[in-house]
């Protein structure tokens, strides 16, 4: 997922930050805002699948989002770990 930022700042005309933008930790550090999940094919580098989350949305629940069923193989980074045993988990 890529962390997008929103600005964390309370200082605006509404004096509040935006409902929908959440914390996210990556490693050491925390950040404010939203994730894109984003699903890309291998072979053409062309991106079929695009979901925007909070930031506090576990990398693995969106992990079966992504896939259009046609693969063979999926790749991802460890926040994406157990996918496979979800009960949204496509045979």
């Amino acid at each position: 997922a890529t962390l997008i930022s929103a600005p964390s700042s309370t200082k605006n005309a509404s004096g509040e930050r935006d409902p929908q933008m959440k914390q996210s930790k990556k490693g050491k550090q925390w950040y404010f805002g939203m994730k894109a999940h984003i699903g890309v094919d291998a072979d053409s580098g062309l991106v079929h699948t695009v979901r925007g989350t909070a930031g506090n949305v576990n990398d693995v629940i969106e992990a079966n989002t992504l896939l259009h069923g046609e693969e063979t193989e999926a790749w991802g980074d460890a926040g994406y770990q157990g996918a496979a045993k979800r009960p949204d988990a496509q045979a």
